[in-house]
């Protein structure tokens, strides 16, 4: 594996108030995480989505319960990890709350950056 760099970190927060579902919290704190973000690096330095690598490290009272898999196909780009630890939070009547860290890497871009024309 080549060196890479991290090129964006965005977090998010995502509750099921009503099922205790942490799947489906977990999918809302990923999309609250990506809300904030755009990446458009990629035309700067003629590279495709797919060299970019996605790490999603989930927070939650269950880790054993989310579907990493269906996380990691909700992601609109790149090649992408999950992992879900403990954290987040559970509470009475089935909520519960999970919180998402989002990071991309790319490769080591060091010299090829380009200004875009006016």
């Amino acid at each position: 594996m080549s060196a890479e760099q991290r090129i964006i970190i965005e977090m998010g927060m995502g509750t099921d108030l009503h099922g205790g579902d942490v799947t489906k919290a977990a999918l809302r704190a990923v999309d609250n995480a990506m809300r904030r973000s755009s990446l458009p690096v990629f035309g700067a330095i003629d590279m495709e989505h797919t060299d970019m690598r996605v790490q999603v490290t989930l927070g939650t009272h269950d880790p054993a319960a989310v579907d990493t898999a269906r996380i990691a196909a909700h992601m609109p780009r790149g090649r992408v990890t999950v992992t879900a630890t403990e954290g987040g939070l559970q509470l009475e009547d089935g909520i519960v709350v999970v919180t998402a860290a989002v990071e991309a890497f790319l490769p080591v871009q060091t010299g090829k950056w380009r200004l875009s024309e006016p």
